[in-house]
Order: structure tokens, then C-alpha cells, then sequence
């Protein structure tokens, strides 16, 4: 009786240290998603305070329209060309930093020092760059595919701004890289070299099982980052030219703050909601069955 009348205090307990995050969970996120697919079936503008329940006519029209097919195809082909340019680059400047040199500590802090930079000024400054100052410099070294600004150009514009995410965002994947690198132990690279293990097989067969769990927190996370891509799109090109950048995220915007279609964005947003879930649960599927 004694230990039942402990259990049940301990219940208790951690039921009220749970329940205030709880209430913040579903306050500010469980609810706000069940009222988004309740508008998602209304005819709403965002605006007046009328409207009116039309099933789920805006999901049908959301599968019909084009222009979402199309954001979907540019955010997939974003995401892989995004995920693996910071898995091999952040491996590698990984391996750089890991370095015993001399300014060592220098070179880390200003390798992450643009993480601390909002993506939204990173993409206006790199605008100006790629606009005024890049083709001029390319014109003078007699350079062509630099003399004409990346932006300009639907088939260079993704380059472009695949450029300036790669810039900033491989910043903190490299740190988490550089962690894992640090845990491998000195022993076993010095077993292999004895052994007569080159430099690339020592990387291979004993630093790289070591990174595995890094790199799926990594890829996990650079997924997620090139499926919901919106501050670079937006600073760069703002979905052109032509809409041939336009990102899924900057397509829901458009659609609830420009045209003032807020039901049909919402739509939009749970079905790429869905979309994005069902990847990353693939991709952690994948990645925890290539670690078992």
C-alpha cells in the first residue's frame, strides 16, 4: 500500500510538471492545425468574416494546379542538389578544421561565423553581389558564364541560390561533423595506419561509422531545410524568372498574402505538410536501417 501511495504521488507529479507544455502544445500548435484544415475546406479570403464550407473542393484544385506541381518538382530537385552539396562539403571542411595547426581556433569561428546571419540578409546581400558586382568582374576577366547575372536566367537561377544556401547553411552541419570527428579514438587510426591503411581507407572503414549518426542528423535536417526553403528564394528572385523558383513556401505565401486565396493556401500547406512528413520518414527509415 505504502509503494502504491508513492506511485500514484509520482504520477501526479510528473502530470503536473507535463501539463503546462502540454497545454502550450496544443495551443499554439495542435489547435492552430486543426482549425487550418477547417479553413482549408472554406472559401475565406483571409480578410472578411464571412465564408462558406465547401468540402474539399481546395485539396481537389490543389492536385489539379500546375503551378503547385511545379513548386513540388523545384523543391525536390533543390533538396537533393542542397543535401548532398553540405553532407560532402561539411564532411570535408569537417575533416580540414580537425587539423592539429596553428590558428586552428581562428579559422573555426570564422568558417561559423555566418550561421549567426539571418538567411533573409544573406540572400539580400548575395543579391546585390550576383546584380552589380559579379558580371562586371566577369566582363572584365573576359569570363562568360560570369559576366551575366546567375539570377537572370531560369536555367542558372536555382545555381544561384543553391549557392548562397550551400554558403551558409554547411556552417553548423560542419560543426556537427567536427564534434563527430573528435569522438573517433586516436587508438584505432593509429592500429590502421600501422596496419598500412592509406589516408582515404583510414576515412573509410573506421573515421566514417563514427560520422554515421552525425550525417542523419544532418541529412534530416538539410532535407527539411531545401523542402521549406523560403528567406533565399525570396531575396534572390522571388520565384523568377518565370516562376521557375518558385519554392512551395513561397508559392503558400503568395497565395494567402498576395492573391488573398488564404483557404486555398492553407490546402496547400497541409498537403505539403504531408509531403515533407512522409520523406522524412522514409529518410529515417533509410538512414536507421544503413546503421543497424
Amino acid at each position: 500500500m505504502p509503494d502504491m501511495k508513492i506511485n500514484r504521488e509520482r504520477q501526479i507529479c510528473f502530470a503536473l510538471f507535463t501539463a503546462p507544455g502540454l497545454a502550450l502544445y496544443a495551443l499554439f500548435f495542435i489547435f492552430p492545425v486543426i482549425m487550418g484544415f477547417y479553413y482549408g475546406m472554406t472559401d475565406w479570403n483571409g480578410i472578411t468574416r464571412r465564408y462558406h464550407f465547401i468540402g474539399l473542393r481546395n485539396f481537389f484544385a490543389v492536385f489539379q494546379d500546375k503551378r503547385f506541381g511545379r513548386a513540388i518538382l523545384f523543391n525536390l530537385r533543390y533538396c537533393v542538389l542542397l543535401t548532398a552539396c553540405i553532407a560532402v562539403l561539411g564532411i570535408v571542411i569537417a575533416l580540414l578544421l580537425n587539423r592539429k595547426i596553428r590558428g586552428i581556433t581562428f579559422f573555426r569561428a570564422a568558417h561559423f561565423l555566418p550561421a549567426v546571419l539571418s538567411g533573409l540578409t544573406v540572400g539580400l546581400i548575395f543579391n546585390q553581389i550576383l546584380y552589380r558586382a559579379l558580371p562586371p568582374a566577369g566582363q572584365a576577366l573576359g569570363i562568360g558564364w560570369l559576366s551575366n547575372n546567375l539570377l537572370s536566367s531560369p536555367r542558372t537561377a536555382m545555381t544561384g541560390i543553391l549557392f548562397v544556401h550551400v554558403w551558409q547553411g554547411v556552417s553548423m552541419p560542419t560543426l556537427l561533423f567536427l564534434a563527430g570527428l573528435q569522438a573517433v579514438p586516436e587508438e584505432l587510426l593509429e592500429a590502421a595506419a600501422i596496419d598500412g591503411a592509406g589516408p582515404f581507407r583510414r576515412f573509410r572503414q573506421v573515421t566514417f561509422p563514427f560520422l554515421l549518426p552525425v550525417l542523419s542528423v544532418v541529412m534530416v535536417l538539410t532535407v527539411k531545410s531545401g523542402l521549406m526553403v523560403f528567406d533565399y528564394v525570396k531575396a534572390l528572385t522571388d520565384g523568377g524568372p518565370g516562376g521557375s523558383t518558385e519554392s512551395i513556401s513561397l508559392l503558400i505565401y503568395s497565395n494567402a498574402f498576395v492573391e488573398n486565396k488564404y483557404s486555398y493556401a492553407i490546402a496547400e500547406a497541409v498537403l505539403a505538410g504531408v509531403l515533407i512528413a512522409l520523406i522524412s520518414a522514409v529518410q529515417i527509415s533509410i538512414t536507421n536501417k544503413k546503421m543497424a
